[in-house]
């Protein structure tokens, strides 16, 4: 059933992590927002929605639940910085450590897979 729904895993993950963003500058943060960030926001949160389509459209479940738990973890670690990182570095440190799990996340589930590939292969 995952499988089948790649346009809606896809089109879900956009939204939340399109209001996840926002949430977090705006609310936890405290920043006013301008057009800039909702269209920078709108980039990453497609991007990493189509990433996750993708992966599911490829048939590439292990990667893809490896890339949802680093973008998971990026987010709890973009608002952990956000709420502990007062002193001026918190919301750089925030965005940083989102990119850093979820391309992480990423590039281990594409190893993993094409490690399970050249196995199933090899027999």
């Amino acid at each position: 059933m995952l499988l089948k729904n790649y346009g809606r895993i896809a089109g879900i993950t956009i939204i939340i992590s399109l209001f996840l963003l926002i949430f977090g500058v705006k609310y936890v943060l405290g920043q006013d927002l301008v057009i800039r960030n909702f269209i920078a926001f709108a980039i990453i949160s497609v991007l990493v929605g189509t990433l996750a389509g993708a992966l599911l459209f490829y048939k590439l479940k292990i990667a893809y639940y490896i890339f949802t738990t680093g973008l998971l973890i990026g987010f709890i670690e973009l608002f952990r910085s956000f709420i502990s990182g007062k002193e001026g570095w918190g919301d750089l440190v925030g965005i940083l450590s989102l990119f850093i799990f979820t391309s992480f996340g990423l590039v281990i589930g594409l190893i993993i897979e094409g490690i399970l590939f050249l196995v199933k292969k090899n027999k």
